[in-house]
């Protein structure tokens, strides 16, 4: 078999058998064939796609290219979610907890953030001690014992992936929909999780710029999820403007708590009520969405939300006590409001360039091997759809220096549109993909 064969075939628009997607994948990670193959191949699966079969196959072998987690240990049945990523998005913090709070098993490997987008551990890191390599036995009895855990991917995990992603980066074949369906769930099937529920954001600030590819994805990852012998389920969400109101790692721990609190409710509450209802029905912890989600307020109202992840962070050898004391969490030496320089209404946000703010505040990363600051980033006070007077802050620009604080209150005046005349608020949730 030769790899110029496989990739003049799919040149041509032919189906790549399971044998030949198994070769490909297999010699590329052992080294076997050159990155200049591979990116042809990449490029001719971008013009020619594949069908559902080819892209289950290629899911597969990507998945088994490295270890594959056995969750076997862990006692019922164990959900994971997975964002697609965007600006502000805490979810996890908040999702998590309330759903083990009902019952249902948390076992989830996550990420670092880059470039304008977040990433879940840098927030789990807000927590002084937290530790997201606890091996895969503490893992496994964290899960088993308080109903949850969150850590780091190892580095067994999907090599393939690794190297893939890392070329499609380069060669400008990173939007093709077989290749990211297969980079999400290759990693998501290695995790060993029986539930999965994908967050497809769209928008400016997200990667699928479009309701129509967000679809077009969210439909694809639950087609070989379920093909994949998943229950799986995809939310379209919107990311137009920043998901609830703080964009940096400790500033979104505290909104997440202040959620799991029920002091805070809007966009960000409404997602986790849905995310989590889908997690619960696919469960089958709930009969319907309408019950889940009452399961899920319940949890949050008893304070057993709350208490869920306090738990997660001392099993992990975090502040635990700065769940209920957010006072101990990191907090940047200059606050400066940003008020706005006119009268109206606020009509757009650019949602990417909010997220730009905080990294280079320094709060992410523009490589992977970039330190953060925990502490910096901004709190919106306004959202698209309120009406602002002259002078009304705009948001909260949390920084090392003056200096970069006024830089930044600038971009974000930059960043918002207001108009004399109302706006209508955007949708949070566009559609529910099963």
């Amino acid at each position: 078999m030769r790899m110029t064969d496989l990739i003049a075939k799919k040149r041509d628009g032919g189906e790549l058998s399971t044998e030949e997607i198994r070769f490909a994948v297999e010699e590329y990670v052992r080294g076997k064939i050159a990155d200049y193959q591979m990116s042809a191949m990449c490029m001719a699966i971008l013009f020619r796609g594949m069908t559902d079969r080819e892209t289950l196959d290629l899911t597969m072998a990507m998945m088994h290219s490295g270890d594959v987690i056995d969750l076997s240990a862990i006692k019922g049945i164990k959900a994971d979610k997975h964002s697609t990523g965007g600006v502000g998005d805490k979810t996890s913090l908040i999702l998590c907890p309330m759903v083990a709070a009902c019952g249902l098993r948390i076992a989830k490997m996550s990420g670092r953030g880059l470039g304008h987008t977040g990433g879940t551990l840098d927030k789990l890191e807000s927590f002084s001690g937290y530790n997201i390599s606890i091996g895969e036995k503490r893992f496994i009895d964290n899960v088993n014992n308080i109903g949850l855990s969150l850590i780091g991917q190892t580095a067994d995990i999907v090599p393939a992936d690794k190297k893939l992603y890392a070329l499609r980066d380069v060669t400008a074949t990173v939007p093709s929909i077989p290749l990211i369906v297969s980079s999400i769930m290759s990693k998501k099937l290695a995790s060993g999780a029986d539930v999965i529920v994908l967050d497809v954001k769209c928008g400016d600030g997200a990667f699928m710029k479009t309701e129509k590819q967000a679809q077009e994805l969210a439909r694809g990852l639950t087609r070989i999820g379920r093909l994949a012998g998943k229950k799986c389920a995809a939310v379209i969400t919107d990311m137009e403007q920043p998901l609830g109101h703080a964009v940096g790692n400790a500033l979104e721990v505290k909104e997440a708590i202040s959620v799991l609190r029920g002091e805070t409710k809007g966009d960000l509450l409404e997602l986790c009520l849905t995310l989590g209802g889908c997690m619960l029905t696919e469960a089958g912890f709930a009969a319907n969405m309408e019950a889940a989600r009452k399961m899920l307020q319940e949890a949050i109202d008893s304070g057993a939300a709350l208490d869920k992840l306090a738990q997660l962070v001392g099993a992990q050898d975090g502040d635990a006590q700065a769940v209920y004391d957010t006072s101990r969490l990191p907090l940047a030496p200059v606050q400066l409001e940003v008020p706005s320089e006119v009268s109206g209404y606020l009509s757009h946000i650019e949602c990417e360039k909010v997220g730009l703010i905080s990294m280079h505040l320094g709060g992410g990363r523009a490589t992977k091997e970039d330190k953060i600051d925990l502490s910096v980033g901004l709190v919106l006070n306004k959202k698209v759809g309120d009406h602002v007077e002259i002078g009304e802050s705009l948001g909260t620009i949390h920084a090392q220096t003056m200096e970069s604080a006024q830089q930044a209150a600038q971009l974000l005046r930059d960043c918002c549109r207001i108009l004399d005349w109302p706006v209508e608020r955007p949708k949070l949730i566009k559609a529910i993909i099963r």
